[in-house]
């Protein structure tokens, strides 16, 4: 198996773990949940190697950023569906998140990412030639 498929297996195991769970027994994928968010620093590093990882890797193997930002909105979509049903519980956190002062400087490395990601998409579709 190649580095891709592997990436793909991992997903397709952890879906369907997580999913035979909360139809099973969803009070259980809490303790899950508890257990990667409890330490958020850990949580970010992890997320941050892993996601620098799986770009490495698309990007070897032939997928360039503008493929990549396709497949994220798609998956960015199907978290929109998953969590539609909570839209007043989104509603409220988000607007207690902006009441912090701190936002920005909390989230500086997602925006930092962002921008990097944004400017590179936007250059590869209008500046690249």
């Amino acid at each position: 198996m190649i580095p891709i498929e592997i990436i793909a297996l991992i997903l397709i195991i952890v879906v369907a773990i997580k999913l035979i769970v909360i139809m099973t027994n969803p009070k259980k994928w809490i303790a899950v949940v508890d257990a990667i968010w409890k330490n958020s620093g850990l949580t970010t590093i992890v997320c941050l190697v892993g996601a620098g990882v799986i770009l490495y890797y698309l990007l070897d193997a032939g997928m360039g950023i503008v493929q990549i930002l396709a497949v994220m909105l798609l998956l960015s979509l199907l978290m929109g569906l998953s969590i539609a049903a909570y839209s007043k519980d989104l509603i409220g956190l988000g607007k207690k998140m902006l009441k912090d002062r701190a936002i920005v400087k909390k989230a500086w490395l997602a925006i930092i990412i962002w921008i990097v990601l944004i400017l590179w998409g936007l250059k590869e579709l209008f500046i690249a030639a």
